[in-house]
């Protein structure tokens, strides 16, 4: 999947400002957003690219990808996805794993690459095939079977075998609980709901409002960074599938996926495990004008953030969970919180929901741990097209108590 995605790139919520004052400061490097494509986004376990740019594989400096659920075998998806697109082995490629800001992560790599005049042209992006995850054996008979490989005679070998019990036999799938913490993301956000008094019915609106963005964005054509591909054994996939705009009575009928029988976070106002992978060309503007290109905008100021509240109880997913989407919103809106944990004497204030993932979110497009980033900064290069904005925010965090926010700036049309 992520070798398409490169090969086509060959051949938090966003807020909006129409201010026209430019971000470029003097003697700093402009960096571009050039190009920015990904598979429909896809609900594990169901169905995820033809040429976009025609950049020439020599033009190309750098690959960095991000992914969260690695594959033993290719630990370097980047390496990988790059030779099997067809790039030269003479490119180098590396792959990060910073959770769910993992293609961003690729991205500010990039960025830091041709800022200190290292490259010109990299490809970042990121890819997540929740559809197959690596499932290990237990310890124990990981253990066993290492052993076993050790063993010099028949003797030690049969007194190996023989020693394997049932309880040998159990997988051990991937975690979706915090190392640290041991929590998953729903019971954080159940956590984080409860103490900021966000109710079950505030996160159903949220969810059925991110549903039904994202539906009347996709039957106008506006996510028109996908690419379709072919899936192997399969049709061609086109488009989301997770988009499905429900009701408030129906999403009312479900129960609490987390937290049993009082929590608030369910099956309806989350994310879906996700399959996609995402690829975007970052290069620096005097080199994509000197090519021809059109960029789509310029990549501006970039942070990663860490922090420590409520017991790590922020670790859940910013764009997974309507909880945590809502907790978030309430704190901004709190002179306590911006006084207690901001420095701040005053609260920072709530988006204007007018100008708030009005494509839809994570929620409804899916949420392939490590794509979306790519995909978030597509949407607003995209976005701030369509409407005539000047900037745009993406904001997001990570398990680990981590979190990225890239400002956006349209190019000059």
């Amino acid at each position: 999947m992520a070798s398409m995605l490169l090969n086509s790139m060959r051949s938090c919520p966003f807020l909006f400002s129409n201010n026209k004052k430019t971000l470029a400061r003097p003697g700093v490097k402009n960096i571009v957003l050039v190009e920015g494509v990904r598979t429909p986004f896809l609900l594990s376990g169901t169905a995820g690219l033809l040429n976009k740019t025609a950049i020439s594989k020599d033009a190309v400096d750098y690959i960095i990808y991000g992914t969260v659920i690695q594959e033993v075998k290719t630990s370097n998806v980047a390496r990988e996805a790059a030779l099997g697109a067809g790039f030269s082995d003479k490119i180098p490629a590396h792959t990060v794993t910073m959770a769910c800001i993992s293609s961003n992560q690729a991205m500010t790599s990039a960025v830091g690459l041709i800022a200190a005049g290292q490259c010109d042209a990299v490809v970042a992006g990121g890819v997540e095939f929740m559809s197959d995850v690596p499932i290990r054996h237990s310890r124990k008979m990981r253990k066993t079977m290492l052993s076993l490989n050790k063993a010099k005679t028949l003797g030690q070998r049969l007194s190996l075998i023989g020693s394997i019990r049932m309880a040998h036999l159990s997988p051990e799938l991937p975690a979706v609980a915090e190392f640290s913490t041991a929590e998953t993301m729903g019971h954080s956000a159940d956590r984080l709901a409860a103490a900021f008094g966000v109710s079950r019915v505030e996160q159903d609106e949220f969810a059925l409002r991110s549903h039904s963005l994202a539906k009347k964005a996709q039957d106008a054509g506006l996510l028109e960074d996908i690419i379709s591909f072919k899936v192997p054994g399969r049709d061609i996939v086109s488009k989301d599938n997770g988009i499905r705009p429900s009701s408030m009575e129906q999403m009312a009928k479900l129960k609490p996926a987390f937290v049993k029988p009082h929590g608030t976070v369910t099956a309806a106002n989350s994310s879906f495990l996700t399959d996609g992978a995402s690829a975007v060309l970052i290069m620096s503007e005097e080199k994509a004008l000197a090519m021809g290109y059109k960029p789509k905008a310029y990549l501006r100021y970039r942070t990663h953030l860490c922090w420590s509240l409520f017991g790590n109880a922020e670790k859940s997913v910013l764009r997974l969970v309507c909880g945590q989407i809502m907790a978030n919103l309430k704190a901004m809106d709190s002179d306590w919180f911006a006084q207690t944990y901001m420095g701040r004497k005053s609260k920072v204030g709530v988006p204007p929901m007018e100008k708030f993932n009005l494509w839809g979110g994570s929620l409804s497009l899916g949420h392939p741990f490590g794509a979306t980033g790519c995909r978030l900064v597509t949407t607003v290069a995209h976005r701030l097209k369509k409407e005539g904005g000047q900037y745009g925010l993406v904001a997001a965090c990570a398990a680990g108590g981590q979190g990225h926010a890239m400002v956006i700036e349209a190019y000059p049309q």
